[in-house]
């Protein structure tokens, strides 16, 4: 039914912009109601809002708090409810320098959530073998490489090259771009001298404050392995905490369910319901944008946790998707219900299951 929007979501996150879809519910009653129409809008065209029955000044105020904090939001009035849902684009990891940290570092940056992408000049060590884990495996030159990845705002960039040359080149041309994070290795003494010259050359000292280096949170890494450790949960930090782990701005990246949009987007002539988390409190399996899809035979793609929780919610799906429209429905896992049922967790989640 919105498989055209949801391509769209598609498109918008793979051009590397933080996007929102803003999905119009007509409620009957506190629970259901029908869906009106879905919409996509990217960070750069907010004014672009269509506000038929809610006030377009709140709409916009809620899109940048949704993006600003990696939050659901609600816009409503007695009629009509507007929910908002950011996404942001899988964020890659490019790592130049295929040497000893970079090969932990892309395994680890893989299983973490990046997208990675290593680059270097030698074949020997810019392979897919060497890095299995790796989306893209650049073998060129350092220079040449910057015009095939084209670094973007939701990029985390980590210099990590085999010499002091090299890793001036790159760092010199990541400048270039405002990323997420920029990150290279060195001893104290060479970063110093290296941002010394940078700024007798011109560079700002907003731009030297802006490189994390030497790279990593401080703790004692030796091995290559507690290294990339030590860089990716630097690295975390800043994606987790926009502006890095000393930043007090709250940020918290929703779940992102790639399948099941990717499902989503294309074409499926049959009847199922989508399940969305919208809240979520205390210790509960996943968080707020986590999705599902529930066939009415039972199959799913995605989960919201499994356990008893989600069989009740599937069980709810398979109905909603042959009668239409949506339903809010509360997953309680706290004290005695939650003993009741066998859970492990103590929290409270909030759904939406959408007919599709």
């Amino acid at each position: 039914m919105f498989s055209k929007i949801y391509m769209d979501l598609v498109n918008k996150l793979g051009s590397g912009e933080d996007t929102v879809l803003l999905t119009h519910l007509k409620p009957i009653d506190s629970k259901e109601g029908v869906i009106l129409h879905k919409y996509t809008l990217d960070s750069a065209y907010i004014e672009g809002v269509i506000s038929p029955g809610l006030d377009k000044n709140s709409i916009i105020k809620g899109i940048e708090t949704s993006l600003l904090t990696g939050g659901l939001q609600f816009i409503q009035n007695s009629n009509e409810i507007l929910l908002i849902e950011p996404y942001y684009p899988k964020p890659r990891l490019i790592i130049f320098g295929g040497g000893h940290i970079a090969k932990p570092l892309a395994e680890f940056g893989s299983r973490v959530g990046f997208t990675v992408v290593v680059i270097d000049d030698r074949p020997s060590f810019a392979n897919k073998h060497r890095f299995p884990e790796a989306s893209e495996v650049i073998c060129d030159s350092f220079e040449g490489a910057f015009s095939r990845v084209m670094p973007r705002r939701t990029d985390f960039i980590v210099i990590v090259t085999r010499g002091h040359k090299h890793d001036e080149l790159c760092l010199r041309r990541a400048l270039e771009y405002k990323t997420s994070y920029l990150g290279m290795i060195g001893s104290k003494r060479r970063v110093k001298a290296m941002k010394e010259m940078l700024l007798k050359e011109g560079y700002s000292q907003e731009s030297m404050d802006s490189v994390n280096s030497p790279i990593g949170l401080d703790i004692g890494a030796v091995t290559p392995e507690e290294i990339a450790i030590a860089i990716i949960a630097e690295v975390i930090g800043y994606r987790r905490k926009r502006g890095g782990v000393k930043s007090t701005e709250k940020f918290n990246l929703p779940e992102f369910d790639e399948e099941v949009i990717q499902l989503l987007a294309s074409y499926i002539n049959e009847p199922m319901a989508l399940v969305t988390i919208i809240s979520a409190k205390g210790s509960v399996p996943r968080k707020a944008g986590a999705k599902m899809l529930v066939w009415q035979d039972g199959k799913t793609l995605g989960s919201i946790g499994g356990g008893c929780s989600e069989a009740n919610v599937i069980g709810i799906a398979r109905n909603i998707s042959s009668k239409g429209g949506y339903i809010i429905h509360r997953v309680d896992m706290t004290g005695d219900v939650a003993e009741d049922e066998g859970m492990v967790c103590g929290g409270i989640m909030d759904v939406i299951i959408e007919a599709l």
